[in-house]
């Protein structure tokens, strides 16, 4: 456990937000958790069974710690009670940053003084959010990956005034919760991991829309390659193709360059109400998706 950060909030309990809460509690951390849908979290941890038994592999810690642990989360029915008493309050709302900009001033009011506040944005830079608390100086980048396929790396990056001491503490933290921080130096859109994930995913969508190959063949050459339980396709599906979306979006509006703007294909399966694992359907079916076959890598 860290040794300033005793309590964590996390506010937004999606596919991610549910995780960082979850895998907090697996480490001793008192964990408080928020969401205006208070049923977010329950349901979240449901699909997250089905996904782990689809990649067929645990989590990073036992399945009977990470089910104790979800049980251990405290699901607060308000904000304030959420963020009471918090060390470390991490944001895990949709990637927009006018309303994660809200979602800051909200809890710089509500939570204490000494709190570190975070986000677990995907791409947004904290500088772009931290002048609406009164305390950019304690404002944070911390990105999770999937943690419960096994991706523990974790972003850490701070903002135009985050402190050194607010910057090792965060990345303390990660290493707490048995995750490996990615320093990064300076301020980068994408930050470490992530900006070298966007290129595979702008890649091979475009691969994808424009006709050239299919998602599934992509989706093999990875795990063939690199020997993961699944492809860009199928991590797209657990991420969520709203949030792939949303996020590819954030890098369009900052080059303007057509190139960057993902493909009318995927807006096609969104609008269809297709957003991958969390609602059966995205480029592959669930809960059994082809990618998880035994014989999917020999088709």
């Amino acid at each position: 456990m860290s040794k300033s950060i005793s309590k964590v909030a996390v506010v937004g309990t999606g596919v991610l937000g549910a995780q960082i809460a979850t895998l907090s509690a697996c480490f001793d951390y008192q964990v408080a958790a928020y969401d205006p849908d208070e049923q977010a979290f329950r349901r979240v941890h449901q699909h997250l069974a089905s996904v782990i038994a689809a990649a067929g592999q645990p989590p990073p810690v036992s399945l009977e710690d990470w089910n104790e642990s979800a049980e251990a989360v405290r699901i607060c029915p308000s904000l304030a009670e959420a963020l009471q008493d918090a060390d470390l309050v991490i944001e895990a709302s949709p990637e927009n940053l006018e309303s994660k900009r809200r979602v800051f001033a909200e809890m710089d009011a509500l939570a204490p003084p000494r709190a570190i506040l975070a986000t677990n944005s995907s791409s947004i830079p904290i500088s772009r959010i931290e002048s609406a608390t009164g305390r950019p100086e304690r404002c944070l980048n911390i990105h999770f990956y999937f943690p419960v396929l096994g991706s523990t790396m974790v972003d850490v990056m701070g903002g135009a005034r985050t402190t050194a001491e607010v910057f090792e503490t965060g990345k303390d933290w990660v290493r707490s919760i048995g995750c490996v921080p990615l320093t990064v130096k300076k301020e980068s859109l994408g930050f470490c991991f992530n900006r070298v994930w966007r290129a595979i995913k702008k890649e091979t969508l475009h691969m994808w829309a424009d006709g050239f190959v299919d998602f599934q063949d992509v989706d093999r050459a990875w795990m063939l390659f690199s020997g993961m339980p699944y492809g860009p396709f199928g991590l797209m599906d657990n991420v969520g193709l709203d949030v792939v979306y949303g996020v590819e979006m954030v890098y369009y509006n900052e080059s303007r360059d057509p190139r960057d703007h993902p493909p009318r294909a995927l807006k096609d399966m969104i609008d269809r109400g297709e957003l991958g694992a969390k609602t059966g359907r995205g480029f592959y079916i669930y809960p059994d998706p082809d990618y998880a076959r035994p014989d999917f890598l020999k088709s």
